[in-house]
C-alpha cells in the first residue's frame, strides 16, 4: 500500500492492470436498500472533494462505500448496501467492531474491486475519498486495475477531499450523512466527536510540556520514505497541536507523498521520535533493524519509534483512540536527542 497505501503494497504485492470490457450488469435484480431509511426528498446535490457540485433527482439511498467512507457513513448510522476495501475486513481497522452482516462484499484487497457483484445492487451513489495528489476517489486510482474502475460508471461519486487535516474528512463526512438523512446531533458521531475534543485538548496540553520534533516513516527493503506532511492530514493536524513534524525538503516530484532516502542516507534527518506507518508496524520494524544504518538515526538507536496512524483514519472516533494512545507514547520521549 502506498499511494498511502502503494507503499505497502509495493512491499507486499505487484498490481497490474488488466482491461475488462463486459463487467457491468444489466442491473436488473433491484433488491430492496438496506442503506438511509428516511431519505429527504426532493432534489439532493454535495460538493465533492474535487469541487464538483454533484446533483441528483432525489436523495440516494443505495450507497456503495469504501471501507474507510463505510465507517464514517455508519457512525451516523447511515449502512451502505456494499462495501470494497484495502485489506481483509477482518483486519481493516476502519471496519473494527462494525456490524458488516447484510452488507455486500466487493473486494477486500487493493485495486481490486467485483464491479459486476456492484452492478447487481443498483447502487444510486459511490462513496469514497477523493485524494487531490491523484486527482481520483478511492478505488479508482491511476494504479488500480481498469476493470475495477468501472465502478465508477455505476453511479456518481463522491467524497470529501484528503488533506489538510482529519477533521476535514470527518467534518465532511458528516456534512455527507446529513445530506442523505442522518440524525447527526443524536448519533454516536456526535458522542465521538466530543471524545475527539478531549483526546486533541490533552495532546495539546502535553505538547506544550515539551519540544519534540518527529518524522514519520514506512520502512522498505531497499528504501526509507520519509512522509510528507502535505499529503497526511494527521501529520498537519499534530504539527498544529505542537508536535514538530519534519517537513522533508526533497519529496519525489511524480509521487509527493514521501521523500525517497536510499538507506545509506537514512540519518538525513534527526528527529526527537520516529513516527512508523502503524499499517505495517510490526513488519516495518522488522525490515528497518535489519539495516544496518538505521542506527545511525538516534531515536532509531534509543529506541523512540512509535505508531503513526497512517493514512487511514476519517471517524472522529478513531481520531480520538489513536491521539490518546499517541499521547501515552509520548509521555516518556526524551525530547534532547535530535537537532
Amino acid at each position: 500500500m502506498i499511494r498511502r497505501l502503494a507503499l505497502v503494497a509495493a512491499v507486499t504485492l505487484a498490481l497490474t492492470a488488466s482491461a475488462c470490457s463486459s463487467d457491468v450488469s444489466d442491473g436488473k435484480d433491484d433488491k430492496p436498500a438496506t442503506g438511509v431509511s428516511s431519505a429527504p426528498k426532493g432534489p439532493w446535490e454535495f460538493t465533492d472533494g474535487s469541487g464538483e457540485v454533484v446533483k441528483l433527482d432525489k436523495t440516494p439511498t443505495r450507497i456503495i462505500a469504501h471501507a474507510a467512507a463505510a465507517a464514517a457513513l455508519m457512525s451516523y448510522g447511515i449502512r451502505p448496501i456494499g462495501i470494497y476495501g484495502d485489506e481483509s475486513f477482518k483486519t481493516d481497522p476502519n471496519l473494527q467492531g462494525l456490524d458488516l452482516k447484510g452488507i455486500t462484499d466487493l473486494g477486500e484487497e487493493w485495486g481490486i474491486i467485483d464491479v459486476k457483484k456492484a452492478s447487481t445492487l443498483n447502487p444510486d451513489l459511490i462513496v469514497a475519498d477523493w485524494w487531490p495528489a491523484e486527482k481520483a476517489h478511492s478505488g479508482v486510482e491511476n494504479s488500480v486495475k481498469a476493470a475495477s474502475k468501472k465502478i465508477a460508471d455505476l453511479a456518481p461519486m463522491v467524497g470529501p477531499s484528503q488533506g489538510g487535516s482529519i477533521l476535514n474528512l470527518a467534518q465532511g463526512y458528516e456534512d455527507l450523512a446529513k445530506s442523505l438523512g442522518a440524525d447527526v446531533e443524536n448519533s454516536q458521531g456526535a458522542e465521538d466527536k466530543a471524545a475527539f475534543e478531549k483526546a486533541r485538548d490533552e495532546f495539546s496540553a502535553l505538547m506544550k510540556t515539551k519540544d519534540l520534533t518527529a518524522l514519520a516513516v514506512s520502512p522498505a527493503t531497499d528504501l526509507l520514505y520519509a512522509a510528507n506532511p502535505v499529503y497526511a492530514p494527521e501529520l498537519l493536524d499534530f504539527q498544529k497541536w505542537g508536535l514538530k513534524v519534519i517537513d522533508p525538503d526533497a519529496v519525489d516530484k511524480g509521487f509527493p507523498y514521501w521523500e525517497n532516502l536510499s538507506w545509506e542516507n537514512a540519518d538525513k534527518y534527526q528527529p526527537d521520535v520516529l513516527l512508523l506507518d502503524s499499517r505495517t508496524f510490526d513488519e516495518g520494524l522488522k525490515v528497518a533493524k535489519a539495516q544496518p544504518t538505521w542506527n545511525s538515526i538516534r531515536a532509531a538507536k534509543a529506541g523512540q519509534v512509535i505508531e503513526w496512524p497512517a493514512f487511514w483514519l476519517h471517524t472522529y472516533g478513531h481520531y480520538a483512540t489513536a491521539i490518546e494512545k499517541l499521547t501515552d507514547d509520548l509521555t516518556d520521549v526524551d525530547d534532547t536527542i535530535g537537532d
